[in-house]
């Protein structure tokens, strides 16, 4: 009977995953709550995925990207790029996807993707190069270098800790780094040859044609009778008609109006609503539309600006609306319009559940976009503009994390206790305070991790990973073991499309242990090959490295099948011969 309630929790976390209606701690957390309530694992057991060194790991290395980025050293890598594709445009599309994969060996793939967007971005519109040229390498880059090290990805630190949470040997800091620069290299070639070709070159456009901005907003003018000359912005009856305004622009001044701000004769208005509705009121409110003239002038100049703002896995506002996320408040800010994979929504805006990947076009002072520029868990989809490099601190930043890899790979200390080291030292230097280094740490993913890695033990402990071995024993051992490897490489891969690759990892890493144990192999070939499937999965957007450029590149979902399969497929055959050679049976 436990089985077949681990077997139905095991159905419902895939399918909840896939719909990303729930937050995946909820998802988590609701699981835990279940595999308890049956008696199917006790509370310790439940929990003990939390505490395990790896979510130490993971953490410290969340602390270390996060003071990296605020001493400005990641930084000074993208503002290379300007250099670079001033010197040598034709080896930009090389230097980039070299910069991304190294730094990506050493910091999680999302957070590198999220920090390249803006550079890559501003340096396309600077060598007028669709950003879509470039993008889609750019998550590639991130997601291939991490394979690298043991470091370079939360999936191979979440499949070392399990393996060593079941008397394993745990991942070496380089043990994959032939294999991965391998990979690295293959995805390297491909992008500047094949791939390059079969990128799509979508035009980038204007924020206000690329939102589509033009059929939904408005410029009209308060005429001299009108019934809304002395009413209150906010309370006005064209407020309450369901406009929402913008911006004004009285005697020649653009201005945002506060809670204070009265309607004037003259007053020139931009508006946001439905055109035809507009038409209705027109006569009654006493105004001129003039939505034929309207340009993107009228809604930016010197003081008032438009920018793109990317919803990353770090932004604070991942999964909540824009009213529970108290936006325009907290930030000073308008959001016009949001573009989600490709569509605009422009409609009950407060009351959109925001994604990671979605574009939020927001309208707000020089002053308050500059301002938010500083924030790094928001990714501004303007020009680049580095942070000031603090080189002390940098410097002695990078170090500590250096020092930090060298010791846990010698072995001088356990590489949780040196990462822990590492990220300790670095905010006694002051170059990450102790409250941003709290934000830094990507808690949804610590409890996916830690939750998965439960699941993975209700699946052992009730039989339900000797079951599935069994069958596929039964069914694949007539070909060999190399079929049964390829196997789990597919089911990994197939698994990642509509999951995070670590979290596809730790479902069939139990059921590939113990299909080894069966089939009297060794367990850490198939556990290397379940863990390496679940980051070479390039055939769908899902991942979330490719989830943040799907926007900013304007991509559709068939880019990234036809750019992705053929080098999914080269990736998953190199798998097949050189796991075997590097980790025999």
């Amino acid at each position: 009977m436990q089985i077949i309630i681990v077997f139905i929790i095991f159905t419902l976390v895939i399918i909840l995953f896939s719909l990303e209606k729930v937050s995946v701690d909820i998802i988590i957390i609701a699981m835990l709550i279940c595999l308890m309530a049956t008696g199917i694992l006790t509370p310790s057991e439940a929990f003990s995925g939390y505490g395990t060194d790896f979510i130490m790991i993971l953490a410290s290395i969340f602390v270390i990207s996060g003071a990296l980025q605020q001493t400005g050293i990641l930084d000074l890598i993208g503002s290379r790029f300007l250099k670079v594709a001033r010197v040598k445009p034709g080896f930009l599309l090389t230097y980039i996807i070299a910069a991304v994969g190294m730094t990506s060996a050493f910091m999680n793939n999302i957070t590198v993707t999220a920090m390249f967007i803006a550079p890559v971005t501003s340096v396309s519109r600077m060598m007028k190069i669709n950003s879509s040229r470039l993008l889609m390498p750019v998550a590639y880059a991130s997601i291939l270098g991490g394979t690298c090290t043991l470091i370079g990805t939360s999936t191979n630190i979440a499949v070392s800790g399990y393996l060593e949470q079941n008397g394993m040997q745990p991942l070496g800091m380089f043990e994959m780094l032939p294999i991965g620069l391998v990979f690295f290299l293959t995805g390297l070639i491909y992008m500047v040859t094949i791939g390059r070709k079969l990128l799509p070159d979508r035009k980038d456009e204007t924020m206000t044609v690329e939102f589509n901005l033009r059929a939904y907003i408005s410029e009209v003018v308060i005429t001299s009778d009108s019934k809304l000359i002395g009413q209150n912005i906010f309370t006005s009856s064209l407020s309450k008609s369901g406009f929402r305004i913008l911006n004004i622009i009285r005697n020649d001044i653009n201005f945002q109006p506060d809670n204070s701000s009265l309607l004037m004769g003259g007053d020139t208005i931009i508006i946001e609503g439905n055109v035809d509705d507009l038409l209705i009121i027109k006569e009654t409110s006493g105004i001129e539309i003039r939505a034929d003239l309207l340009t993107e002038k009228a809604l930016q100049n010197e003081n008032i600006k438009l920018a793109e703002i990317l919803v990353t896995p770090q932004s604070d506002f991942v999964n909540i609306t824009l009213k529970e996320a108290n936006f325009n408040q907290r930030y000073g800010l308008v959001v016009v319009a949001i573009n989600r994979y490709g569509q605009t929504i422009k409609q009950k805006l407060g009351s959109i559940i925001l994604r990671v990947g979605d574009i939020l076009l927001v309208q707000g002072t020089a002053d308050r976009i500059n301002f938010l520029k500083t924030n790094r868990k928001i990714c501004m989809m303007a020009d680049f503009k580095p942070l000031v490099y603090r080189k002390r601190k940098g410097r002695l930043t990078l170090l500590f994390f250096i020092l930090g890899i060298v010791a846990g790979s010698l072995n001088l200390l356990p590489l949780s206790a040196a990462l822990m080291s590492s990220a300790m030292m670095i905010i006694l230097i002051k170059a990450i305070s102790i409250e941003k280094a709290y934000q830094a740490i990507d808690w949804r993913m610590l409890i996916m991790i830690g939750g998965m890695a439960a699941l993975g033990l209700a699946l052992k402990n009730t039989g339900g990973a000797a079951w599935l071995a069994n069958k596929i024993v039964y069914f694949c051992s007539p070909f060999g073991v190399i079929a049964i490897l390829a196997g789990f490489i597919i089911l990994t891969v197939f698994l990642t499309q509509p999951m995070s690759n670590a979290a596809s990892a730790l479902l069939v890493l139990p059921i590939a242990l113990e299909t080894a144990n069966q089939l009297h192999v060794n367990p850490r070939t198939f556990a290397i090959a379940v863990m390496l499937s679940a980051s070479v999965s390039l055939i769908t957007p899902f991942e979330p490295s490719c989830l943040l450029v799907y926007g900013p590149g304007k991509y559709k979902f068939m880019d990234f099948v036809k750019t992705g399969s053929l080098l999914t497929v080269v990736l998953m055959l190199i798998m097949l011969w050189l796991i075997p050679y590097f980790w025999p049976f």
